[in-house]
């Protein structure tokens, strides 16, 4: 599966935060449903425009930002 077929990035649509083709809802909304508990039974229920293979595309997107880099805070070394 190629997650950019179902997320992208537009500055015009919640300040180009990376949302669910076709919708409003960001990757940054899921994660926080999913880390609150929610199943994926009950964002699908809640989010009719969602669907599996969105769902499984977000954490194809987090995976990717992972293995790029871009998720990883180093820790600081204090003095």
């Amino acid at each position: 599966m190629n997650w950019q077929e179902y997320i992208m990035s537009d500055e015009e649509v919640l300040l180009g935060k990376p949302t669910i083709k076709g919708t409003r809802i960001s990757v940054e909304h899921i994660v926080g449903l999913l880390a609150q508990g929610w199943t994926e039974k009950e964002i699908l229920e809640n989010f009719p425009r969602l669907t599996k293979e969105s769902l499984q595309a977000v954490f194809l997107y987090i995976q990717d930002c992972f293995s790029d880099g871009l998720l990883f805070t180093p820790k600081r070394k204090t003095a």
